[in-house]
């Protein structure tokens, strides 16, 4: 299922089960259905990668920032600097925790927000740290979808039982019956 499509209403390809699909989350595959696989070690891998992640960023960007200070480039540049990466960092936290609690209403707003998030870097891998101890990131608006999704497949299934050729028979053979004078 892509992002902004609504569940499938039948088997994808080469699936055998029948109805919707559960989409995929990233590093959790679709283990997050039954949290099955190792569904904890993922989270636990997931939440110590992220902060890793941005450890390491954070020491690259001190190395940028003292390279800043070895150019000269004044006062202002740094602070500038520094407010810029703050600034990036909490509106992609803002914006990524967000996006696992429901989709983008606008496609083509978040398109333009993409340079700024990729600039606060450091605010997305937070927000992926802080959502692993609560659930995998993303899981909560997937399973939301995967269950209203599966729960309209089982009712369009419950309003297609019998046999609609033995329906016709019946009315057909209601109409042919000759009235009685």
């Amino acid at each position: 299922m892509s992002e902004n499509s609504e569940a499938p209403s039948g088997p994808e390809p080469g699936s055998t089960t029948p109805g919707p699909q559960p989409e995929p989350i990233r590093f959790f595959g679709t283990t997050w259905v039954e949290h099955d696989s190792r569904y904890g070690l993922r989270r636990v891998g997931v939440a110590l990668g992220s902060l890793a992640a941005a450890a390491a960023s954070c020491f690259v960007l001190r190395f940028a920032y003292q390279g800043l200070e070895i150019a000269d480039v004044g006062s202002l540049v740094g602070i500038l600097v520094v407010l810029m990466f703050a600034v990036c960092s909490a509106v992609a936290f803002r914006k990524t925790w967000e996006g696992f609690s429901h989709r983008p209403a606008d496609q083509a707003r978040e398109d333009n927000l993409r340079g700024l998030k990729t600039i606060g870097f450091i605010g997305s891998l937070f927000a992926y740290f802080v959502r692993s101890f609560l659930e995998a990131p993303g899981e909560k608006l997937r399973r939301t979808e995967y269950e209203t999704a599966v729960a309209r497949y089982a009712k369009r299934r419950a309003t297609r039982t019998g046999n609609p050729a033995g329906r016709k028979t019946s009315k057909a053979s209601k109409a042919r019956k000759p009235r009685r004078t």
